[in-house]
């Protein structure tokens, strides 16, 4: 395949890549590797948001990427939606139950999104009710029946109808778990929201909620397609609470810079969706072979080293470099930080700083006016520091424009 040069390249990508934005930063990446993203002219940028999450141990981990061609060399694609016996998918299965207190069945998909709607559907089939709550300012993915979840409607507007029997409450708000009851099929939450700013539950609030679904027969899903595979400190977010859900969403770092997905409940509940009818859910590419091998490399790596007992350290590490006038809060989850500036145009203009000059950051789909940090959990004491100054010369950049 014949090399195109940089400017054929960019034009090409405004004219037949589809975007979803009217300004999209268009940095072209040649290579990656650890926390680093290569440009194509000698740039080289420090992936402060590790991809909005999946690469949770950093651009093409040596173990990763060998599990990875071990299986290229071995099979890919074959049928898997629980027909046949893969490898890769058993041993990751078992070693992730192995690991989540009685929930012991898992259904591999694509992405988050998709297990956002696997999960609803076995919920609907589970208690055969229809109708669902989820919380005010959380995001559990864009196609239809996860984006039904969404309030406010800012981005799903354009798209209504979706689903009817929707629901909201506030997240910590006690007072709104009266609003589930006997119709309810699952309450979806975020153990952390993510696109709400890192906003982390009141632990007495977790308690009262799995109690409240308990008490009505609804389902507990909780969404750590963000939160989940160490990104807070443990490797899922729920494990500091004392609660278990019925049924788990995984994505994002579970793939380990590959496209995976689960959603994981008890084996009884599962297999509901394995008659009445036959096929209840199915998939063509969830828990592909290869992305498997990526996923069952990431999820041992973060058990058997100590990337997960280094996070308090890094999340201090960031919250001590980062003093400045500007910044009003910093709300952090292990290494996932929001770093409130208060103000949009401040954010952004951080944002295009941080670029300019080596590290690349971001929003939140539901506070524009705070700073992303979610930097893969092998980022360096070194690494850190660099970022940390990056921030903070944007930050003193904003009384000078």
């Amino acid at each position: 395949m014949q090399t195109l040069k940089s400017a054929n390249l960019r034009s090409l990508f405004y004219h037949h890549v589809a975007q979803t934005s009217p300004a999209p930063l268009a940095l072209e990446i040649e290579r990656a590797e650890g926390c680093w993203l290569y440009g194509a002219n000698g740039e080289r940028w420090l992936d402060l948001i590790a991809g909005i999450g999946p690469s949770v141990l950093g651009h093409r981990h040596p173990r990763v990427q060998s599990g990875v061609q071990q299986q290229l060399d071995a099979y890919w694609h074959t049928l898997v939606y629980g027909e046949f016996v893969l490898s890769p998918q058993v041993r990751l299965a078992q070693l992730l139950s192995e690991n989540l207190p009685g929930l012991d069945s898992v259904y591999f998909t694509n992405s988050g999104t998709e297990a956002t709607e696997g999960a609803m559907k076995l919920a609907k089939r589970a208690t055969g009710r229809s109708q669902f709550i989820a919380c005010l300012y959380a995001y559990h993915g864009s196609t239809q029946g996860a984006a039904s979840l969404m309030w406010p409607k800012d981005f799903t507007e354009a798209f209504q109808p979706l689903l009817p029997g929707i629901r909201h409450i506030g997240f910590n708000k006690t007072s709104d778990l009266g609003i589930i009851d006997h119709q309810t099929a699952a309450v979806v939450v975020e153990t952390v929201q993510g696109e709400a700013g890192v906003m982390l539950p009141n632990p007495s609030w977790l308690l009262a909620l799995r109690q409240r679904c308990d008490e009505v027969g609804a389902l507990l899903i909780l969404d750590e397609i963000q939160a989940g595979m160490g990104r807070t400190g443990h490797l899922f977010a729920f494990e500091k609470y004392g609660i278990v859900p019925d049924i788990l969403l995984l994505a994002k770092g579970f793939g380990g810079g590959m496209p995976l997905g689960a959603f994981v409940a008890r084996r009884e509940l599962m297999q509901t969706l394995s008659h009445d009818p036959v096929l209840g859910h199915i998939t063509t590419f969830g828990g592909h072979p290869v992305c498997v091998a990526a996923g069952l490399a990431t999820l041992e790596i973060l058990l058997e080293g100590d990337l997960l007992a280094q996070v308090p350290a890094k999340e201090a590490l960031f919250k001590s470099l980062l003093v400045h006038p500007a910044i009003r809060e910093i709300r952090s989850a292990g290494l996932w930080l929001a770093v409130d500036l208060g103000d949009e145009a401040k954010v952004k203009a951080v944002i295009q700083h941080c670029i300019n000059h080596g590290v690349i950051t971001d929003w939140f789909l539901f506070n524009d006016r705070s700073l992303r940090i979610a930097a893969p959990l092998t980022i360096s004491e070194a690494e850190i520091q660099f970022a940390c100054e990056v921030i903070l010369s944007g930050l003193d950049s904003l009384g000078k424009t």
